[in-house]
Parts: C-alpha cells; sequence; structure tokens
C-alpha cells in the first residue's frame, strides 16, 4: 500500500508518460473539472428555481445532492460499462447524456422533471466521463502519474470558479432556462475529450488468424482480498464524511460573524485560488523518486492536516480568522484531492483499477449523503457552528489515523513487495529476442491488429 505498482498496461506496452498522454491528461482535467464544479455551479440558479416552482431551499438542494449521488454511486456500474465496451465508447455516451439532460431540463415544468433531467440524466453522464478518464490517465502514466494526476485535479478548483460566475451570467441574460440550454451546450466538449482517449497500439501480430479476446470479469470483487484495499476504502469512506463539511458551511459560518455578503462569499474565491496551486504541487512532490514509494504516509498526513484545520478552524472568532482557515483547508483540500486517487492506483495496480475505482466510488456516495446533511442537523440541534468544524475535523482525522495505522501494522512491507514486482516486469537488458520467439509471444497474448484487447484494467 504504501510503494508504487508497475502499471505498464497491455502485455508488452509501456506508459508512454508522455506523447499523446498530455492531450489525454487536457481532457482528464476538462472531465475532472465539469464533474465536480457542475454540481456546485448549478446552485446558482437555485433562486431562480426556488420563485418559479414555489419551493425552498431544500427541495433545490436535492438537485445537486442527486447529482454527486450519481457520480459516485454508479461506481460500479461505470466499471461494468468500461470493462464491456472500453473507455472511448462509454465516455462518448456518456458526454451525449450530460448534454441531453441540461437540454431536456431547460423545458422542465416542475422540479421533479428536474431531479430526473439534471440529476439523474447529466449526473449519469458526468459519471460515464468521471471514471474512464482516470483510467485511461492511468494508462497512460506511470513514472509522471503523480504530477498528471495533481494536474488533472486541479480541474476541480479551476473549473469552479469559472462555470459559478459564468452560470451567474447566463441566469442573468437568458434567466435559467437558457442557462441550462447553453451549459447543455458545453457539456458537450466531454464527447471532444472522450475522442482524445485514444487507445494505446500494440505491436502488430505476424501472420496467422485473428486472436480471440480473453474472458474477463466485469466487476473485480477480488480487490476486497487485498488488505491495501479495504484500509483504503474504510478510510477514505470515513473522510468523506467530514471532508466537504467546511465549505458548505464557512460561508454560512462567516455571515453569523457578522461578515457582509460579498465578504462572505469571498472565502470561496480565496478557497478555490490555493487549491489550484495545491494539487499540482502535491502531484510534484509525490511524484519524487524518493518520496513517492510513501505516497500512502503523504496522503494520511494530507488527511490529517485537512482534520487538523477543521479543528483550527472553529476557533475562528472574526473574518482574517477565516480567511487564514481557507488558505490552509485549501493546501491541505488540494493535497487530498491530488493524492486520493494517485494512492488507489498504487494500492491496486492497472489491473483492477477499473473496478477498484468503482467500489471506492460507491462506498464513498453513501459516505458524501452523510456527511453534509449530519453537519446540518448538528447546527439546526445546537446552532453553533464551532461544533459542526470539529465534527468534520475529527471524522477526517480518525481517518487519516486509519490508514497510516493500517498501512504501517498490515501491509508495511508493500514498497519491498512493489520493488520485487517491478524487478520482474523490467525486460532483460541486452538479450536477443529471434523473430519465432516473438511471434510466439504475440500469438500467446492475444491483441487484434492495431488494437489493444478488452483487458481487466481499461479495456480500451
Amino acid at each position: 500500500m504504501g510503494g508504487a505498482v508497475v502499471d505498464e498496461g497491455p502485455t508488452g506496452i509501456k506508459a508512454p508518460d508522455g506523447g499523446w498522454g498530455w492531450a489525454v491528461l487536457f481532457g482528464c482535467f476538462v472531465i475532472t473539472g465539469f464533474s465536480y464544479a457542475f454540481p456546485k455551479a448549478v446552485s446558482v440558479f437555485f433562486k431562480e428555481l426556488m420563485r418559479e416552482f414555489g419551493i425552498g431551499y431544500s427541495d433545490t438542494a436535492w438537485i445537486s445532492s442527486i447529482l454527486l449521488a450519481m457520480l459516485y454511486g454508479t461506481g460500479p456500474l461505470c466499471s461494468v460499462c468500461v470493462n464491456r465496451f472500453g473507455c472511448r465508447p462509454v465516455m462518448l455516451a456518456g458526454g451525449l447524456l450530460a448534454s441531453l439532460g441540461m437540454v431536456a431540463a431547460s423545458f422542465c415544468r416542475s422540479i421533479i422533471q428536474l431531479y430526473l433531467t439534471t440529476g439523474v440524466i447529466t449526473g449519469l453522464g458526468l459519471a460515464l466521463n468521471f471514471q474512464p478518464s482516470l483510467i485511461m490517465l492511468n494508462r497512460y502514466f506511470n513514472k509522471r502519474r503523480p504530477m498528471a494526476n495533481g494536474l488533472a485535479a486541479a480541474g476541480s478548483p479551476v473549473f469552479l470558479c469559472t462555470l459559478s460566475p459564468l452560470g451567474q451570467l447566463l441566469q442573468d441574460h437568458y434567466g435559467w432556462r437558457g442557462g441550462f440550454l447553453i451549459l447543455g451546450g458545453l457539456l458537450l466538449n466531454c464527447c471532444v475529450c472522450a475522442a482524445l482517449m485514444r487507445p494505446l497500439e500494440a505491436p502488430r501480430p505476424g501472420s496467422g488468424p485473428a486472436p480471440q479476446r480473453p474472458s474477463h470479469r466485469l466487476l473485480d470483487l477480488s480487490v476486497f482480498r487485498d488488505r491495501g484495499f479495504v484500509i483504503y476504502a474504510v478510510a477514505a469512506s470515513i473522510m468523506v464524511l467530514g471532508l466537504f463539511v467546511p465549505p458548505v458551511f464557512v460561508v454560512s459560518y462567516a455571515k453569523d460573524l457578522g461578515v457582509p455578503d460579498t465578504q462572505a462569499a469571498f472565502l470561496l474565491t480565496v478557497l478555490g485560488f490555493v487549491d489550484i496551486f495545491a494539487r499540482p504541487t502535491a502531484g510534484f512532490i509525490t511524484g519524487l523518486k524518493k518520496v513517492r514509494p510513501y505516497s500512502v504516509y503523504l496522503f494520511s498526513f494530507s488527511m490529517f492536516f485537512n482534520g487538523f484545520t477543521d479543528l483550527t478552524g472553529s476557533t475562528a472568532s472574526d473574518y482574517g480568522g477565516l480567511v487564514v482557515f481557507c488558505i490552509f483547508f485549501g493546501i491541505s483540500y488540494g493535497m487530498v484531492g491530488a493524492l486520493q486517487f494517485e494512492v488507489l492506483m498504487a494500492i491496486v495496480g492497472t489491473q483492477k483499477f477499473s473496478s477498484a475505482i468503482g467500489l471506492v466510488l460507491l462506498l464513498e456516495a453513501i459516505a458524501v449523503l452523510i456527511g453534509p446533511p449530519s453537519g446540518g442537523k448538528l447546527l439546526d440541534a445546537t446552532h453553533v457552528y464551532q461544533y459542526v468544524f470539529v465534527l468534520a475535523g475529527a471524522e477526517v482525522l480518525a481517518s487519516s489515523l486509519v490508514l497510516v495505522l493500517g498501512n504501517f501494522f498490515c501491509i508495511r512491507k508493500r514498497p519491498e513487495a512493489a520493488v520485487e514486482e517491478e524487478e520482474r516486469h523490467k525486460p532483460p537488458a541486452d538479450v536477443r529476442v529471434d523473430s519465432r520467439e516473438v511471434e510466439h509471444f504475440l500469438k500467446a497474448e492475444p491483441e487484434k491488429n492495431g488494437e489493444v484487447v478488452h483487458t481487466p484494467e481499461t479495456s480500451v
């Protein structure tokens, strides 16, 4: 769990760590931005929706909740689709669904219809883009994978800082219906990103009959036999209970202290701006040769840092204190965002990553639907924001302890095992192989002419 696993993609093909991989990274950056920022960006339309349909804030808030639930909860479904059809077709279908949902929402006449279109259809479309894009990123990068993950994760704060003002601008000029229609058009860019996910080309086989594709599991549940994966899944689920709570309540916390609305809203801008730079920096540091074998401990530290920041933020008594809190929270939040999937990739490797990420997202979906509402219940009962931040900090701190103690006591020898695995996969130097051996190898490892076969790890 503490070391990086060698990910070579299809048999005989190593990750290029560059080349077309930079186009894949750009596509993953855009997809990550849309996936994480869109549920928050649509919230700018809530007041107009409340006036049009005569409903309360809690009713409109279900739109974002359903979007997030679909993004996380459909993880196993995405894994099955990727393992069956491949990454690029699934992402193309997802981009069309995401756009169709927002276009259809612009014609809705009730809030229930909005739940179905914006929440379910668009949410499913974003989910079908998000997970395959991470799988492709894992396929194209190995040595530079931590840096690639950090750069891709930066799409979330960049798009959040962009989509929210854009949504407000669209609402002012075209109303919520026109805004939804234009946002639906923007989501078609997910199809462009899907087109960038070009499969890696395998060596062309020699003459002979076309090989058959090997059978494989659509959802590999054997990952639960990996102690590293189980510890990671438990820690990530506990972390999500408190991770998203402070950004939800920090603006209201500031207003409760008597801070003007504009200054209170600026706190999220500070948090997002710091987050933009924290994610690539964390990815670069994790990619250092001496740091990468212990990426799990760096991830645990980032969780501990985030939880400790929540606890200290609960003592803020004025606007300056909240600004300092948002700066440090942005740093720790960015570190967590950059490392969470990099560590999962290092734990399970390429072969099982498509199934592992789907199962982890499903577990996190349950936690993400419990965390913010439980904070709201605590606030309703006590009317004290400090208690909400203390609860969130305690949950994130607990997750860091679960991860680091589980890794140290259960699987601390994993770095050595990862090194042995790397040496085992490394081709021998200065060894000549004649053409007959190459032909035999290619026939033994079936691959279609010019196309990589569907494998359990990425199916591209």
